[in-house]
């Protein structure tokens, strides 16, 4: 009953669109490995910048919107858990990565999660190559 009343709410207030719900194990495991599956698939497209951020549920998605316009030539994923208001942002460009790319992603993606109250280090941890990025979360 409380599933289905938070999915009510969010379906109502506009943060999702649309949804499933598996109906056991087995439809479970096919819904989560699809979702282990999108980094695997972007790789094999070539570059992915990937991020793991936190926000309010409210403006996460305008995040991967605004890389959709900042970087038209790539493909914007974005997906998380609206529990823990956590967004894995992922933006992919065939070939190798490119400082021209990093330059158009980093520092607008932490700026904006820190403009919104966000965190840089959500789910998976900062990690040791953006530790000198703590200062935006």
């Amino acid at each position: 009953q409380k599933l289905d009343m938070f999915l009510g709410e969010v379906l109502e207030e506009g943060f999702v669109e649309d949804g499933v719900i598996a109906q056991d194990e087995v439809q479970a495991k096919a819904i989560w490995g699809l979702r282990e599956r999108i980094t695997e698939a972007l790789c094999k497209r070539g570059a992915v910048y990937k991020y793991d951020l936190s926000m309010p549920v409210g403006v996460m998605y305008e995040l991967v919107e605004e890389m959709r316009v900042r970087l038209p030539d790539a493909l914007t994923v974005g997906y998380g858990h609206l529990g823990d208001a956590n967004l894995h942002l992922n933006v992919s460009l065939p070939g190798p990565y490119c400082d021209d790319v990093l330059a158009k992603i980093e520092p607008f993606v932490y700026e904006w999660t820190s403009e919104r109250q966000g965190s840089i280090s959500a789910e998976h941890g900062l990690g040791s190559m953006k530790a000198e990025c703590i200062g935006y979360s």
